[in-house]
């Protein structure tokens, strides 16, 4: 649905994107993950056709999207820094878009209403930050795109906000198979809604998995011995981190979980556990294995 291949984009003489390659299948909801400044929201407007690469392919819906217009009224694209027509009211707005989009639904749209219960009659630019994100998604959705791009997507949500959308994101995923491509740095939310990540880092894809895949890969244990051990520090493991705390190693490891299972009971731990690692700390570790700065977070 979204096939990026070696994309570059440079601005003067800074090197923005790097040979960057990536694939969203047909109603997949894909993370794009990065610290600051790795090019994540150049390359989402690379994406929604707002900008043109250097150089490299990308076709979404299998076209090319760079001043092709049929293919953006399939698309949708909610960036971090909103925009609408000044001293338009929601009901103005959604009229524009109705005549923008072939695929608006004013069904859809009246029925959201009662989701998001905002008086369409008001001034966007009267609203909060937070209500002005709820406009977009009300609007987004109710043009009912085949490919949703979403910057930042929660920023100024508040709870409850954020989880009625995001069912409402997942319930259009499961119903019309929508391609969703979402850059946050809000790693739970991330966690929480979508089923691929790819990092993006110093301009390329660091790594692109499946993320029940990525969560069986790095495994957080803590185990601790009878007598003092540090020899599984040199063992055949994978060790992203170790600290320890007291008589007790906490480590980050990765590999098939059975190899590191059958690796630690060599030593013959005492105490052995396996602890639930978030996506947040699978992030951190990966980033800090190439060079970025990380604090302890071993918590």
């Amino acid at each position: 649905m979204i096939n990026v291949r070696g994309i570059h984009k440079t601005f003067e003489k800074d090197k923005i994107l790097n040979d960057v390659s990536f694939t969203v299948d047909q109603g997949s909801i894909y993370g794009l993950l990065g610290s600051n400044g790795a090019g994540k929201t150049t390359l989402m407007r690379i994406i929604a056709g707002i900008l043109k690469p250097d150089d490299g392919q990308l076709l979404v819906l299998e076209e090319s999207v760079f001043e092709n217009v049929s293919i953006k009224k399939r698309m949708v694209f909610v960036p971090d820094a909103l925009y609408y027509l000044p001293q338009y009211t929601v009901r103005q707005m959604a009229n524009y878009y109705r005549n923008l989009y072939d695929g608006w639904d004013e069904d859809r749209y009246v029925k959201l209403k009662e989701s998001f219960n905002l008086d369409e009659n008001k001034k966007i630019s009267q609203f909060s930050k937070g209500m002005q994100r709820q406009v977009a998604f009300w609007l987004s959705l109710s043009i009912k795109p085949d490919v949703l791009i979403l910057d930042e997507p929660f920023d100024g949500l508040d709870a409850v906000m954020r989880k009625n959308v995001r069912s409402l994101i997942i319930q259009d995923v499961a119903d019309r198979e929508m391609t969703v491509l979402i850059s946050s740095h809000n790693l739970r939310e991330v966690e929480d809604i979508c089923d691929h990540v790819g990092i993006l880092h110093d301009g390329h894809i660091l790594l692109e998995r499946d993320l029940d895949e990525l969560k069986a890969d790095v495994h957080k244990v803590q185990v601790a011995f009878k007598y003092e051990n540090e020899n599984i520090l040199e063992s055949n493991l994978t060790i992203l981190h170790h600290e320890k705390r007291g008589s007790v190693l906490l480590m980050i490891v990765k590999g098939e979980e059975q190899k590191v299972i059958t690796e630690i009971q060599k030593y013959s731990p005492i105490v052995f556990d396996r602890l639930q690692l978030t996506l947040e700390e699978i992030f951190i570790y990966e980033m800090g294995g190439v060079g970025y700065a990380i604090d302890n977070i071993l918590v």
